[in-house]
C-alpha cells in the first residue's frame, strides 16, 4: 500500500508539473544590457538548455568570456556579499564597480521596504552591467515561505512547507514556489535559497521545524521537486538546502557546529534522497550546511568545508553540475571549526573554496583590500591548485548565469519600484494561500472536538502571537486573554508559568497556543486542567509528544492570519480538518 501511494504521488508530480514551462510576462521596460560586453553576445535562445547540458555553443561562449576576465574578476565571481542597510553602501558598490563581484545577498535588514529594495537592486545591477566584463549579479535571498521570509513589507505570508507536507499535494508545492517566485521576480531577486528539503526526524532540530516538508524522505523529495519547478516557472534560480541535511541535527548551525552521528547508508537513503531527486530533476544550485558527519568523513569538518561531500558525493556520485553555495561563513558552525583548526577567517574562506564550494556567502561586506581579498587573490596568482579550483567554479557560475540571466524570460535586471507593491499578494495568490492553509489543518487529538462557542463557558486564550488573540476573539467574542510577557523561543519565565497556573482553574475552556519550547514549558504545568485545555499548535506540532495528556489538539503550520483563521474555523466545526500529520509525534 505504501509503495503504491508513493508511486501515485510520483506519477502525479511527473505529469501535472511540466519541468521547463515558464511564465513569460510582457517585456519589462528596463535598460538594455551593454551589447559590447561579451557575456551578452550570444543569442538568448542558445542558452535556454538545461544547466547540466553541455551545449557546445554555450561552452565556446564561456571560453570567450573567460578570455576577457582578469584575475580579480575571476576570484570576485566566487563571492556573494551583503550590505548593512536598506540603501547600498559605498563599500558594496565598490565591490561591484571595481571587481564585478559575483552576487549580493538580501538579508532581513535589507528587505523592510519593497520600493527601497527594488531601487537598491536596480542600482547594483546597473553598476555590475557597466563594468568591463558586464556580468549580471546573482541577487539572492531566503524566501522559503512560512517561518523564513527575509523580504517582508508586502510579500506573502504563506502557510509554509510543513503545511504543504500536511496536504501531501505536489500542486500546493508547485504553486507556492511559483507565487513566491513571481514576487521575487518583481523585486529583481533572481536566486532563492529554497526549497528546504531537510528530512525532519529529530525533535531537537528546532531551527528546521516547520521549514521541512515532512519526516518522510520520499514525500520531502516529491514536494521539493514541485516547489523547485514552481520557482522555475517564474525564472528564479532555486537552491536546495541544507546539504547534506539538517533534519537530524540537535543543534543550530547559526550558533554552533552540530555533530550528526549517522552512517553513510542512513544518510544516503534518508537525508540525501531529496537532494538526489532534485539533482536528477536539474536543480541549478545547492546550499551547503555547516554540519559535521564524523561517522562518514572520519573528521569533525563541517560538510561545507568537506571535499568528500563536494567532490565524491555531489560531483561524482550525484553528477551535480550546478553551483554549490556555502551557508553564511559568519555562522557559528563555520567559525567554530575554523577556530579549532587555528585558521584566521581569511584562511577559512580559502579552505571553503578549496573544499569545492563555488560561491562563498557573507552576511557582511568584506573589507575591500582586507585579509580575505588579499589571501584569495594571492593564492590565485601563486598556487596552481587554487587557481584551477577557482576557474572551475567561475565556469559553473557563468553557465548558470547564462542559463538564467541571459534569456528573455529572465528576472528583470532593472525592476520597477513604482509597480512592485501591486505585484505582491495578488488576489490569485491570496486565495490560493488561504485555501492551502485550510487544506492543511490537521486534527491531531479529537476528544471533544469541535468546540461550540455557545457552550464553551468561560474561555481563556493563552499564547504569544497577537494574531492568535485577534482572530480567536472573533470566534470566541467573550474570551479572556493571557499573553506571555517573555517572548523567548527556547525557554519561559517563572512569571509566565505562575500566571498560567494561577489562571487555569478559573476557566471552562482554555485554547492554548503551542508554538515553541518556551510555550511548551508553560503548558507542562497545566496537566491538572487537562479536561479544559485544547491545544492550538502552530509551526511544528512536535512539542505535543511531550504532553500526551492533552486530549484535544489541532495543528496549523504557519503563523499568518490565513493559518489562524483556518485553524479556528476547524476548531469550531465550520470547516473540516483534512490535513495529514507530516511527522511523528509519538513519545
Amino acid at each position: 500500500m505504501r509503495r503504491a501511494l508513493i508511486l501515485c504521488v510520483l506519477l502525479l508530480a511527473a505529469f501535472v508539473i511540466p519541468a521547463q514551462s515558464r511564465i513569460v510576462e510582457a517585456p519589462h521596460a528596463e535598460a538594455e544590457p551593454p551589447a559590447d560586453t561579451v557575456f551578452w553576445q550570444i543569442a538568448p535562445e542558445a542558452v535556454e538548455s538545461h544547466v547540466g547540458d553541455r551545449n557546445p555553443a554555450v561552452e565556446e561562449h564561456i571560453d570567450r568570456i573567460l578570455a576577457t576576465m582578469g584575475d580579480e574578476e575571476r576570484v570576485a565571481q566566487l563571492l556573494m556579499v551583503s550590505w548593512a542597510s536598506e540603501e547600498p553602501t559605498p563599500e558594496v558598490m565598490r565591490w561591484i564597480r571595481e571587481r564585478n563581484v559575483g552576487g549580493v545577498k538580501v538579508f532581513g535588514w535589507n528587505g523592510e521596504d519593497l520600493p527601497t529594495l527594488v531601487r537598491a537592486i536596480d542600482e547594483m545591477q546597473t553598476a555590475s552591467l557597466a563594468t568591463d566584463t558586464g556580468l549580471p549579479l546573482f541577487t539572492a535571498t531566503d524566501q522559503e515561505g512560512g517561518w523564513v521570509r527575509h523580504v517582508k513589507d508586502g510579500t506573502s505570508i504563506t502557510p509554509g512547507n510543513m503545511a504543504i507536507g500536511a496536504t501531501r499535494l505536489p500542486y500546493d508545492a508547485l504553486m507556492t514556489g511559483q507565487y513566491i517566485g513571481l514576487e521575487l521576480r518583481a523585486l529583481g531577486v533572481n536566486m532563492n535559497f529554497a526549497p528546504t528539503v531537510d528530512v525532519y526526524r529529530n525533535p531537537e532540530a528546532h531551527v528546521i521545524g516547520p521549514r521541512a516538508f515532512s519526516s518522510d524522505p520520499v514525500e520531502t523529495g516529491v514536494l521539493g521537486v514541485a516547489f523547485y519547478r514552481g520557482m522555475e516557472r517564474a525564472g528564479v534560480i532555486a537552491t536546495a538546502k541544507h546539504f547534506p541535511g539538517h533534519g537530524n541535527a540537535s543543534g543550530d548551525s547559526h550558533g554552533t557546529l552540530p555533530v550528526i552521528n549517522e552512517d553513510f547508508d542512513t544518510f544516503w537513503n534518508i537525508d540525501a534522497l531529496p537532494f538526489r531527486m532534485l539533482i536528477r530533476d536539474g536543480i541549478p544550485a545547492v546550499l551547503s550546511a555547516h554540519l559535521a558527519f564524523p561517522d562518514i568523513t572520519g573528521t569533525n569538518a563541517p560538510a561545507s568545508m568537506s571535499p568528500y561531500f563536494k567532490q565524491e558525493i555531489l560531483r561524482e556520485r550525484l553528477e551535480f553540475s550546478g553551483i554549490v553555495i556555502t551557508d553564511d561563513l559568519y555562522m557559528g558552525g563555520a567559525l567554530e571549526y575554523g577556530e579549532a583548526q587555528g585558521w584566521s577567517f581569511d584562511q577559512l574562506v580559502k579552505h571553503a573554496i578549496l573544499a569545492g564550494n563555488d560561491v562563498v556567502m557573507f552576511s557582511r561586506t568584506p573589507a575591500f583590500d582586507g585579509p580575505i581579498w588579499n589571501t584569495l587573490i594571492d593564492a590565485y596568482r601563486t598556487e596552481p591548485a587554487f587557481r584551477d579550483r577557482v576557474d572551475q567554479s567561475v565556469r559553473r557560475i557563468l553557465r548558470v548565469k547564462l542559463a538564467y540571466l541571459r534569456p528573455e524570460w529572465r528576472v528583470p535586471l532593472a525592476p520597477d519600484a513604482g509597480a512592485v507593491r501591486s505585484m505582491m499578494r495578488t488576489p490569485e495568490s491570496r486565495e490560493f494561500f488561504l485555501d492551502q492553509a485550510g487544506r492543511s489543518v490537521t486534527e491531531i487529538r479529537s476528544d471533544g472536538l469541535p468546540l461550540d462557542p455557545d457552550t464553551a463557558g468561560r474561555v481563556l486564550l493563552v499564547g504569544k502571537d497577537p494574531d492568535f488573540f485577534r482572530v480567536g476573539r472573533r470566534f470566541f467574542p467573550g474570551a479572556d486573554e493571557l499573553r506571555f510577557q517573555d517572548p523567548a523561543f527556547y525557554s519561559s519565565s517563572a512569571a509566565d508559568r505562575a500566571r498560567f497556573a494561577a489562571a487555569a482553574g478559573r476557566y471552562d475552556t482554555i485554547i492554548y497556543l503551542l508554538s515553541d519550547p518556551g510555550s511548551l514549558q508553560v503548558l507542562q504545568g497545566g496537566e491538572d486542567y487537562a479536561d479544559t485545555i485544547t491545544v492550538f499548535s502552530i509551526l511544528t506540532p512536535i512539542y505535543l509528544r511531550q504532553v500526551p495528556w492533552v486530549d484535544r489538539a489541532i495543528a496549523v503550520y504557519g503563523w499568518g492570519t490565513d493559518s489562524f483563521e483556518s485553524g479556528f474555523a476547524a476548531l469550531v466545526g465550520e470547516i473540516p480538518a483534512p490535513g495529514h500529520l507530516p511527522i511523528s509525534i509519538s513519545p
